[in-house]
């Protein structure tokens, strides 16, 4: 039974994604932001000045919710707006606090929903026992390899009985290395002249975390039938 402080919370929330959905697809530069690519996305931003900033923090944030842009896109953006060591500090920061907030959504706030949604997705509920008996483990596997989407990881989390300490460090050291990554390869792609060799190292990388993360995908889909 909800008390009368998270009826509060939650009309919260929902008026904030209403807003955001408002903004994104009905206002003319929302609906810019998610049609433009990596390039333009971030032009738009800087144009408008220190909004343009508050945005991209906030496009990861929300996008670790809603993956409504891929996360290199919105990586990118931040990059190109605060320079490679602020964008991918203002990435990883906002990244992790969109996950702890997922987590505590799903555990204490929207639990039957998020189970309803997640029940029809064997591998995530498969994924999730294994998170509730090594929770660390498997929220760092998780995020170093490319398993399922951030945000499954996140709702799943927090619909087991694992300890948030777990997720928190889990998540932590996990997304420091995969966030890097691509914050490196969004940066490397607006300057591909200069990086092009770096760049097509960090793309190997990429593929091949992609590879395993089909491996280990693959196995626990096995496991299900």
């Amino acid at each position: 039974m909800l008390n009368k402080k998270n009826i509060l919370l939650v009309l919260f929330i929902c008026i904030v994604l209403v807003a955001l959905i408002a903004f994104l697809f009905y206002n003319p530069t929302g609906i810019k932001l998610t049609h433009s690519n990596m390039r333009q996305l971030s032009e738009h931003l800087r144009d408008i000045g220190w909004p343009g900033k508050i945005i991209g923090m906030a496009l990861i944030f929300f996008q670790t919710f809603f993956p409504f842009i891929p996360f290199v896109v919105v990586a990118g953006t931040n990059v190109a707006i605060f320079g490679i060591k602020m964008g991918f500090l203002v990435n990883y920061i906002m990244s992790c606090l969109g996950a702890i907030s997922s987590f505590y959504f799903a555990r204490y706030y929207g639990h039957a929903w998020v189970e309803k949604k997640l029940d029809r997705f064997p591998l995530v509920t498969q994924f999730s026992k294994r998170m509730e008996k090594r929770g660390f483990l498997y929220v760092l596997l998780g995020r170093l390899i490319p398993i399922l989407p951030s945000s499954a990881i996140n709702f799943g989390a927090g619909l087991t009985r694992m300890r948030f300490t777990h997720f928190l460090w889990g998540t932590l050291l996990g997304k420091l290395p995969i966030v890097f990554l691509e914050s490196m390869i969004a940066h490397d792609l607006f300057h591909f002249q200069k990086y092009k060799g770096r760049l097509l190292w960090l793309l190997g990388i990429f593929v091949v975390l992609i590879l395993l993360g089909n491996g280990v995908k693959k196995a626990f889909a096995a496991k299900t039938k």
